[in-house]
């Protein structure tokens, strides 16, 4: 029997990256997955490849949180599994971050995540049991230089997440945040222009000397939506080569 068996789950921003990853490994150990996203091209086709269902999902949208959940309870007759994946990164410093970039990173990374919380724990509920996992970053556990945004969102969603555990736990609904590193992702390249980054000088920075890949971080979301993991919850769990080892003085 796969570690999954009998789960039934909501990926969102899964059309790539470390949430395909984690779709991939979901349907693997046995769960019925919803592949969630904006890109829907890249979704449907992965959805088709793994035995999936694809759902346009803006995760900023309640509407569209709506459907998603009710469809999902529709077509796998319940649901007991969140990633809170989806996510978008903005560079810039402080005095020339513009309102409207702030309120874009915080609209999606934030609010997508409240909002996809509070959509599942009717049906969790009604499961009497859940596991919903949010992906927030190191960059909620310490700042770092011109992600002002991007951190302030992944500060909230560590936090929200042990709200959340302690407002569910009675319910029988598991809450944990999973704060990966630099991770080998569009996602970097994306809110730089598309520009290739150059990610050799992570090999200076963590003890593992390398940056980390979408697979590892999926084994980790495996875990916490297993029942392997039925004793955490309002816990951060960390995949970040290191990062967080040491501190600033580090050369």
């Amino acid at each position: 029997m796969g570690r999954l068996e009998g789960k039934t789950a909501i990926i969102t921003g899964a059309a790539r990256g470390q949430g395909a990853a984690a779709a991939r490994r979901f349907v693997e150990e046995g769960a019925k997955v919803m592949i969630a996203d904006v890109l829907d091209e890249e979704g449907k086709a992965l959805a088709d490849e793994i035995g999936a269902l694809y759902q346009h999902l803006d995760v900023s949208a309640e509407e569209d949180w709506t459907a998603a959940v009710e469809r999902a309870v529709t077509e796998f007759g319940g649901l007991t599994v969140l990633v809170n994946n989806a996510g978008v990164l903005h560079f810039s410093e402080l005095a020339k971050t513009t309102l409207a970039d702030y309120e874009r990173i915080i609209r999606i990374n934030q609010i997508g995540t409240f909002l996809g919380m509070r959509s599942v724990v009717e049906p969790m509920t009604e499961a009497g049991t859940g596991s919903i996992i949010n992906l927030s970053s190191v960059e909620g556990l310490a700042g770092m230089p011109f992600l002002v945004a991007y951190t302030a969102s992944k500060f909230a969603i560590r936090g929200m997440t042990k709200v959340a555990a302690l407002e569910l736990g009675e319910r029988g609904i598991r809450v944990n945040s999973v704060h990966p590193g630099m991770i080998d992702t569009k996602m970097v390249s994306d809110a730089a222009g598309g520009a290739e980054i150059d990610t050799s000088w992570v090999r200076k920075k963590v003890a593992l000397g390398r940056v980390g890949q979408p697979g590892e971080i999926a084994q980790m979301v495996v875990f916490l939506a297993s029942d392997e993991s039925s004793y955490s919850t309002g816990a951060e769990f960390v995949a970040d080569g290191g990062a967080t080892a040491t501190h600033a003085l580090k050369v």
